[in-house]
């Protein structure tokens, strides 16, 4: 029986979590993760990340009763930039994938011949979230760090690093360094444009591929065999799509975590700017879909603005959502807290309440919050179809899988079925599937899909409900297409404002 040991790096915690390879969890662990946010800056400390990524190894070890690790596997948020020495340390505050200060270098970049070049060849677009963007802003603004700078990497490739001490990132992560993968090259065209330097990019491999055995020192720390295993993955949302299950067209996955992660695959979906098209594990398709800014993080908000008080505010969020009405008495919530990814690439825009009256309540507001998450899958399902592919169910799971209102508000909202999972660290379970595909453990995906990935219930739409929130939906996008402008203007007098007050939260 092979064990894999999963460090789940997720944007509020840090998670470590054994399977056997039947998808049985043998034990985990988790610990809170801080966030610093100031302005258009979101911060978390590489350092912080491998202290506790030590201190979660050993204790979900200890957990599951010590059992022998064959493989061990990385997987953390995409599109956070990381700058390390030559002596593999952190030289300052990973720029996390919602920091929004290189906003300047990425219209900058979109507006070169060598990008437009790229474009037209991947249909990958550029925004501040991406890597390229952010490096070149460390080249502008603080150019001893970036003159000190060795590697430039993710969470992923920072903690594999650690684990290793290889730099090696797989091919997925590398799509947020616009990366070809037709070509297997990264933009050198653009980084001589720009003037930043390949040499500091980490290697490219498959996921799924070993890439070494875990360093002794660190096997000895967290009580681990050394002869473990370390084993590439990928990213969150690559690993939570395949934790899912979903294996036929038509068929889509909703991580709701942190984050909305939402996706499904198709053989003929063209490119196209709204949603990625990625290559989909050794197999004759592709992923097609993408990841906002917060989906779970929305309700970690109105807990803490409106719930901390209250005793069990999980459960009192949803018992008091659902005796709202459906459409929240006219009240419709905007969710772009931290600007937003896909499908509208608006680093400006910014959470509103529309439509609020006199009349309105808490409970209104929470019902609200909960509907705007079935309306941000609604319109990445339709740059999906823009994209030529279709959903007809949709698989999910993450933490908002655990509130049963919500997973009916999306299945209303969507107009389709929504299967929920009896995993909902889909994450990890996906990183693990992943391990063991690719140490030939397993030969084919939808075996281990089986045993990983089982439906806990399936949830029909109220169709009567449905025809209520489409309504809701088109002044949904109405009411961001008219705020857009607006939002623009606001960046700029929020920019004269110069707040430099730092934030610590350990949710976002």
């Amino acid at each position: 029986m092979k064990n894999v040991m999963v460090i789940n790096m997720g944007l509020k915690s840090i998670r470590c979590i054994i399977f056997n390879q039947n998808g049985v969890k043998l034990g985990s662990y988790a610990i809170a993760i801080n966030t610093a946010i100031n302005d258009y800056c979101v911060e978390q400390d590489p350092n912080e990340w491998w202290e506790k990524a030590k201190l979660v190894m050993a204790n979900s070890l200890k957990d599951a009763g010590k059992p022998y690790i064959d493989f061990i596997t990385v997987t953390s948020s995409a599109s956070c930039l990381v700058c390390v020495d030559k002596n593999g340390n952190a030289l300052q505050r990973a720029y996390m994938v919602s920091d929004k200060r290189a906003e300047e270098e990425a219209k900058e970049i979109k507006s070169t011949r060598e990008f437009t070049n790229i474009y037209n060849e991947t249909g990958v677009d550029i925004s501040s979230s991406l890597m390229l963007p952010k490096i070149l802003w460390v080249k502008r603004h603080l150019s001893d760090i970036y003159d000190k700078t060795e590697f430039f990497m993710s969470p992923n490739d920072f903690l594999i690093y650690k684990l290793t001490g290889k730099c090696i990132t797989d091919y997925c992560n590398a799509i947020k360094f616009h990366y070809d993968l037709e070509k297997k090259n990264y933009p050198i065209e653009l980084l001589k444009k720009l003037e930043i330097k390949i040499t500091a990019f980490p290697e490219v491999v498959n996921i799924g591929e070993n890439i070494g055995n875990i360093i002794s020192n660190v096997a000895d720390d967290a009580g681990l065999n050394r002869e473990v295993k370390v084993v590439i993955s990928s990213y969150d949302a690559i690993c939570s799509f395949i934790g899912s299950g979903v294996n036929d067209e038509g068929e889509a996955s909703d991580v709701s975590g942190t984050v909305t992660v939402f996706r499904t695959i198709s053989n003929s979906a063209k490119k196209t700017s709204k949603v990625y098209n990625i290559p989909y594990y050794n197999e004759n398709t592709n992923i097609i879909g993408g990841s906002n800014n917060l989906g779970g993080g929305l309700i970690e908000w109105v807990k803490q603005c409106y719930y901390l008080k209250d005793e069990y505010p999980y459960e009192i969020m949803e018992k008091e959502a659902a005796e709202s009405d459906v459409g929240a008495k006219g009240l419709i919530f905007l969710p772009f807290l931290l600007g937003e990814r896909t499908p509208i690439w608006d680093s400006n825009a910014r959470g509103v309440f529309f439509g609020l009256e006199r009349m309105h309540t808490r409970k209104d507001m929470t019902r609200a919050v909960f509907e705007s998450t079935g309306f941000i899958d609604l319109s990445i399902i339709d740059a999906i179809k823009e994209a030529g592919a279709e959903v007809n169910s949709v698989r999910l799971s993450g933490g908002l899988a655990r509130v049963n209102l919500i997973s009916q508000i999306k299945a209303d909202v969507l107009g389709r079925e929504v299967l929920v999972l009896s995993e909902f660290e889909t994450t990890a379970s996906g990183a693990a599937m992943i391990v063991l595909k690719g140490q030939g453990v397993y030969s084919d995906m939808k075996l281990i899909a089986d045993k990983f990935a089982t439906i806990r219930m399936i949830i029909k739409p109220n169709m009567n409900n449905h025809q209520i929130y489409m309504s809701m939906y088109e002044l949904y996008k109405e009411s961001y297409t008219a705020l857009k402008p607006l939002f623009e203007q606001r960046k700029k007098v929020v920019d004269k404002l110069n707040n430099d007050k730092e934030i610590k939260i350990e949710n976002l």
